[in-house]
């Protein structure tokens, strides 16, 4: 199953101010309180005048300033602990990091809000209360981050997070449970169990939203699935000591000091830089990943060992792993493009991921893997399993240019892989079994998808096979096994799988 692109076409980059400028900005105001206050201090010694116009002046300046506060009170309060906790998550603008309740509307993807003080949650009413030295107020959020899309936006529960005066926190439920550290809140509704949408909108997200607290966090989950958290477990364990918290089926009142609702997100399958505190990369999300499946696949190699006895001769052909597919977007000839890929110089595994595949065996299989191929769809997330350098041929049915480009093609190069997409022609898509040659369908496949996203679905996604070209497709692949060569990738031990880096 491919991302659900028909939703993307014409959505925007967010721009999340970083917390560097936030501090300069407050920086700026904390020097022009400093510079009034002694430019008078310095007028009133340099220029004496009677003591009824000292008296007036001092009278009208400090009615200003304290107007000012009035006006623009989030400048002048500070929270050092809090800012130290949550300053890497950049804030909108007009969020102070010690307000108690403030919301990032500002991004196109995603809605992010922070909480800070007595927090105290209240599941049977999908809530978060604030108790604060502030008014009321209320703001509501669904922790997911596809919020351009309201339709899967309206099947994600929506948080109510109450801010009332701390005068009325011995009305509020007495806490059951007590946390030190912050809460990290979020849905994993929506598109989870498409093993793109679970990387593009769950796992990345949570690691740009809770990696600055080296595990010093807890993951409150809204439509919590315990198959979700088994199969992601070894990555969570990474981001977090502590086990994750069921929001909706835990009625205890979880109470902690911090908390931030909702994820931050940058683009498809990809980390900006620029927009992390620390100029994260992709490639230090994969380290995550390392670190997650290493001992798993340790002991399946180790299983491995003493099934087939001692495998660590040297294998100098470099390795190219198929991502094979049952059904819609199969590719028909896969015994063929295996052969012809052996009689190029490589030795090949053909990888058919299941729903129950375990994640390390997927995550071994490429990690040692100089080239993967594969046709366009929710699979091709695995290029996040390969090293930096590796080829990823994407191979792209008709009708489905776009989708290819922006989901895989894009973010393979972020990710620093070589990447080359093979875009089939009419004849190599069963459609052509199907269709007569001038049928939209085959000659313009845009006209078809102009129709709206379940025609595309239909014919395209759903409809179509592939019966590769192989005198076409060789070309590629001597290209790739020739860069291979060139740059000296090529060649490592069988028993490399394990080594991830």
């Amino acid at each position: 199953m491919a991302p659900h692109h028909h939703h993307h076409q014409h959505h925007h980059r967010s721009l999340l101010p970083h917390s560097r400028k936030a501090q300069e900005e407050e920086d700026e105001h904390d020097d022009f309180k400093v510079v009034h206050i002694s430019a008078t201090e310095h007028w009133l010694a340099r220029k004496p005048r009677s003591s009824l116009l000292r008296l007036l002046f001092i009278f009208l300046f400090f009615t200003f300033l304290l107007i000012f506060i009035s006006r623009f009170p989030l400048l002048f309060l500070s929270d050092l602990s809090y800012r130290e906790a949550i300053s890497p998550l950049p804030p909108a603008n007009f969020c102070s990091p010690s307000s108690a309740l403030c919301c990032d509307r500002s991004a196109f993807r995603t809605d992010i809000c922070f909480l800070n003080g007595d927090i105290r949650t209240r599941s049977s009413s999908s809530s978060f209360l604030i108790f604060s030295n502030s008014s009321f107020s209320e703001e509501r959020v669904r922790p997911y981050t596809r919020k351009w899309e309201a339709p899967i936006m309206s099947t994600i529960n929506e948080l109510r997070l109450n801010l009332r005066p701390a005068n009325l926190s011995e009305t509020g439920p007495n806490c059951d449970v007590h946390h030190n550290i912050t809460a990290v809140v979020f849905s994993t509704g929506g598109y989870t169990g498409n093993v793109y949408h679970e990387f593009n909108d769950g796992l990345i997200p949570l690691y740009l939203t809770s990696r600055r607290f080296n595990r010093r966090v807890i993951f409150l989950i809204l439509e919590y699935h315990d198959w979700w958290v088994s199969k992601y477990g070894d990555v969570i364990s990474v981001l977090s000591d502590f086990p994750a918290i069921d929001f909706s089926a835990d009625s205890r009142t979880h109470c902690f000091p911090q908390a931030i609702v909702g994820l931050q997100i940058h683009d498809e399958l990809a980390i900006d830089a620029n927009r992390t505190a620390g100029n994260e990369t992709m490639a230090d999300f994969r380290q995550v990943l390392d670190e997650a499946y290493r001992p798993r696949i340790r002991s399946i190699l180790l299983e491995q060992k003493q099934e087939d006895g001692e495998q660590g001769k040297l294998e100098q052909r470099p390795k190219l792993v198929v991502i094979c597919r049952n059904g819609s977007r199969a590719i028909e000839n896969e015994s063929e493009l295996a052969a012809l890929a052996e009689e190029v110089g490589f030795r090949v595994e053909l990888l058919r991921p299941e729903r129950t595949t375990e994640l390390p065996k997927i995550y071994m299989a490429l990690n040692s893997s100089d080239v993967m191929i594969g046709v366009h769809g929710a699979a091709m997330t695995h290029l996040l399993f390969m090293r930096p350098g590796s080829v990823f041929i994407q191979i792209v049915p008709l009708g489905l240019d776009w989708a290819a480009e922006t989901y895989y093609g894009q973010p393979a190069a972020k990710a620093k892989l070589r990447y080359e997409s093979y875009r089939i022609l009419a004849r190599e898509s069963s459609l052509s079994r199907e269709y007569g040659k001038d049928d939209p369908v085959l000659k313009d496949p845009e006209s078809v998808n102009a129709k709206g996203w379940e025609a595309t679905k239909k014919v395209y996604l759903d409809g179509q096979r592939v019966r590769l070209d192989m005198v076409r497709f060789r070309k590629r692949l001597v290209r790739a096994y020739r860069y291979l060569v060139s740059t000296g990738k090529a060649g490592r031990r069988r028993s490399s799988a394990g080594n991830a880096r």
